[in-house]
């Protein structure tokens, strides 16, 4: 089984991650900001993923250290429980619908990290959270994780379906990615020999 826990503690937050690639869906999330335990709960059960996330944030400032710091440990926890990446697929795309909004998303599990962001949310705000943190997050995550990661809005005017479609597609896309092809034989799918 390949999973993973991180504790990151700072003095603007407290946050546990626990990650499990071969699970099924199961999550615990709990971050203080309703929207994003939202996204984080689509993001478990889009991609298959048991997710435990609990944050404790300055939340009394505002939503951007508990939300950049759970995408760091999240991208921390993802990196550790991939091992050396032997078998996996790597490279993984989806687009995907959500009412209106179309969006697209690539990942390369490269060990190079970059993340390519073209996402237009028109409402600064939906619910509790502030929407140009959806960017903080994935630019955290993409970081940690060690992948390269696009981003894309193709279509879309509702801000809540354009980010609740952002989430989805990319926790099909991880799945995708990291889905173990039989046919490796348990090699690292690169020329290199090293991810």
């Amino acid at each position: 089984m390949r999973i993973a826990e991180i504790k990151r503690k700072t003095a603007e937050t407290d946050v546990y991650v626990k990650i499990n690639l071969d699970g099924t869906g199961v999550c615990s999330i709990e971050t203080g900001i309703g929207f994003l335990d939202h996204m984080l709960v689509l993001l478990s059960k889009h991609s298959r993923f048991d997710l435990d996330i609990s944050c404790k944030g300055d939340l009394c400032v505002d939503g951007h250290h508990t939300t950049e710091d759970i995408g760091i440990a999240l991208g921390q926890a993802f990196k550790e429980a991939l091992g050396d990446k032997g078998g996996i697929t790597r490279y993984a795309d989806t687009t995907l619908p959500m009412d209106e909004a179309l969006i697209l998303t690539a990942v390369d599990v490269s060990g190079r990290p970059y993340l390519r962001y073209n996402l237009e949310i028109p409402a600064p705000m939906v619910g509790d959270f502030d929407t140009e943190l959806v960017r903080e997050f994935f630019v955290a995550f993409a970081f940690n994780a060690g992948v390269t990661l696009h981003i894309r809005g193709l279509d879309g005017m509702n801000s809540h379906h354009i980010i609740e479609g952002t989430f989805k597609s990319f926790a099909r896309t991880l799945k995708a990615a990291v889905k173990i092809d039989e046919s490796l034989n348990g090699e690292i799918p690169s020329s290199k020999g090293v991810l």
